[in-house]
Parts: structure tokens; sequence; C-alpha cells
């Protein structure tokens, strides 16, 4: 009888299975997300002293406008209610803003395509003529644009 032809076989099998065991483990807690490439784009902005600020998408990657957020300065000061893009009715904005800062836009914000909002005169600081005005478009927390114009 040979018992002992058995065992080798019987060893290599259990440490295949082990190895294939140990790498579907492995391979479990490895992530697989790749990260995504930050949005390109080039943007023009102006803004009046009534409170108007525009956005025009310039080139680059069309934007979806879930993933915008904006920060605004006025003379170097930051909003008190920062704009929650996209929106309807929000407190320091009048209601209605246009383009991708509007919530019931679905589409992509594209090239040639402008966006615009109506800060409140209930927000601070208000806009005054000859301000600087600094808006950063960030997009997926990857900073996109910062623009400075003049109301």
């Amino acid at each position: 009888m040979r018992s002992r032809g058995l065992s080798p076989v019987i060893g290599v099998v259990c440490l295949v299975g082990l190895t294939v065991g140990l790498a579907a483990v492995v391979g479990l807690a490895v992530p697989t997300d790749v990260a995504s490439e930050p949005t390109v784009a080039a943007f023009d902005a102006s803004v009046e002293p009534t409170g108007e600020l525009r956005m025009t998408h310039r080139g680059g990657d069309p934007i979806d406008p879930g993933a915008i957020d904006l920060e605004i300065r006025i003379d170097g000061d930051p909003l008190e209610r920062q704009p929650p893009v996209p929106f309807f009715s929000a407190g320091g904005f009048e209601s209605a803003p246009k383009g991708a800062f509007n919530s019931a836009r679905t589409e992509p914000w594209r090239t040639g395509e402008t966006a615009s909002l109506r800060i409140a005169e209930t927000n601070e600081p208000t806009i005054e003529a000859g301000d600087t005005v600094v808006i950063r478009l960030t997009v997926d927390g990857y900073s996109v644009a910062e623009l400075e114009t003049t109301a």
C-alpha cells in the first residue's frame, strides 16, 4: 500500500486553496475605485452693482451642475451666505438663478452657456460700483477657476 504518495498531493491542494483564499481576501480589501480626473474648463465672469453675477463657460469639460461649489468674495470679504449651487430659492439670493446655477437644470454646463444668479441686498457684504468680486469655482472638490471682476 502506498500511503506516502498521497500526503504531498493533499498538501499541495491545501496550499493552493489557501493561496487562492488569501488572494480573494486581499483583492476585496484593496479599493478598486480610480480617482476621477479633475475638471478642466475656462470661464469669464461679470458682476453688476445690482448684485447680478454671470459666468460663461468658455471651453473645456462639460460640468455637472450638482458638482459645482461657488465661493464669492467682495473686496476680500466672503459673502455671509454662499450660493448653494444648484438652487432655486436660497437665503441671501434672489430666486430663480439661470443656467447651471438653477436646480431645475439637468444637463451639463457646456461651452458657450452662461449661468447667473443675483445676490440679495440682505446678504453681506453688498456689491457697490467699483468693488472687486472674486469667484472661486470648484467641481467635485477640485478648484477649476478663480475669477476676478469689478462691479
